[in-house]
């Protein structure tokens, strides 16, 4: 077996470290709150947005907008397509690392 058969390619869209923290605290969550990942990861809030808008545009999370008293209040969720890729990216890791 070839070393090109043996490792796959990272997933692009998870290599990216914000996005990969965003979706790790997903998977123990299942949903979390913008400030609350915005906190976990370290972003701006302007970061956090054009993350959170490719993670949603590969459909790895849902953002729903919803208001908390008068006050916009935004939850992401993860998808079963972004538990997959995560747990696949993972894996992956593990063959590099030899785990």
């Amino acid at each position: 077996m070839s070393n090109q058969e043996m490792f796959n390619e990272l997933d692009p869209v998870l290599s990216t470290p914000v996005r990969l923290a965003i979706v790790s605290a997903l998977v123990k969550l299942k949903q979390a709150d913008f400030n609350y990942l915005m906190e976990v990861t370290g972003t701006t809030q302007g970061n956090m947005s054009h993350q959170l808008k490719r993670l949603a545009a590969e459909e790895y999370v849902e953002v729903v907008k919803t208001f908390k008293g008068s006050y916009p209040h935004t939850i992401i969720k993860l998808t079963t397509k972004g538990r997959k890729a995560f747990e696949q990216y993972v894996a992956d890791i593990r063959k590099y690392l030899h785990l």
